[in-house]
């Protein structure tokens, strides 16, 4: 009897670690099913923003009137009212940071700021470095030139032409499309806008949006002389993967055009509806 008890129980424990194994299985299993969830939510992004309080964003603050250093060494402009805006609604506060159009992308990827709004153009090229949220801004490439100069209204008249464009835009790249262009890559608007009016510059291409508010308030010597050339959509630039942010931001900027705050600011800052409705 003593020994078939001791068999009996032998046979009980090794049931008992079988069991216990097949918990510990189950559990790691289950543990490894949640982590794609937590990939599809995004890397965190949002969760880090929440936790600081604080949205950083990244942008050239030279750009007006979109983003520039106001009258009150504060950053002022229309990127810099829509980022206060999505951060008052997402319960934090801002922190801009000023840094060359160049670095942008790389500033972001080194985690120098959470988003990019500093009218970046969503481009396929683009996508393979950054994650766009909608369109915050829908508007256009044109051709300036000085208020003197005739003859230069469509794409095609830059051919020959010393041609002014933003290093790394949209605008360069339209610029560049022309045979014969003589174009001249610069960091800021200011330099090209500066060798347009001195006469080192023929014609510049930049943003109907900004163009058109800058010669009017500033009284620029130079005028608009083309049509819309090519649209860009303008978007939010976050960090790859940042799905949750992405998505947050998205919710957030629905919600200003619904209740009308996002035309209030798209007014503020010129004197056209907004595409974006």
């Amino acid at each position: 009897m003593k020994r078939f008890s001791f068999l009996a129980l032998t046979f009980l424990f090794l049931l008992l670690l079988a069991a216990c194994g097949s918990k510990e299985t189950g559990g790691n299993s289950g543990d490894t099913a949640k982590e794609p969830a937590e990939t599809d939510s995004g890397d965190g992004s949002l969760a880090k923003i929440e936790d600081s309080g604080v949205l950083r964003v990244g942008f050239e603050g030279t750009y007006r009137p979109f983003n520039f250093m106001g009258d009150k060494s504060d950053y002022d402009g229309f990127d810099v009212d829509i980022s206060n805006e999505l951060a008052k609604r997402m319960g934090v506060k801002t922190k801009f940071v000023a840094t060359s159009w160049e670095s942008l992308i790389g500033g972001l990827k080194s985690d120098k700021f959470d988003v990019i709004i500093a009218q970046m153009s969503i481009t396929e090229e683009r996508k393979q470095s950054v994650d766009f949220t909608d369109p915050y801004v829908v508007t256009g490439a044109v051709l300036i030139t000085r208020e003197d100069t005739d003859g230069i209204a469509k794409l095609e008249d830059i051919k020959g032409k010393k041609v002014g464009a933003g290093a790394g835009t949209t605008f360069a790249d339209l610029a560049e499309s022309v045979d014969g262009a003589n174009v001249k890559l610069y960091k800021s608007i200011n330099e090209y806008l500066q060798d347009l009016i001195n006469g080192r510059l023929d014609v510049i291409i930049n943003d109907q949006l900004l163009m058109s508010h800058n010669i009017k308030e500033e009284e620029l010597p130079v005028k608009v002389t083309s049509d819309i050339l090519s649209e860009d959509e303008i978007g939010m630039a976050v960090k790859k993967g940042s799905t949750d942010l992405v998505e947050k931001l998205n919710e957030e900027l629905a919600a200003m055009i619904e209740d009308g705050t996002y035309e209030e600011i798209y007014r503020r800052w010129f004197d056209s509806d907004p595409v974006i409705k």
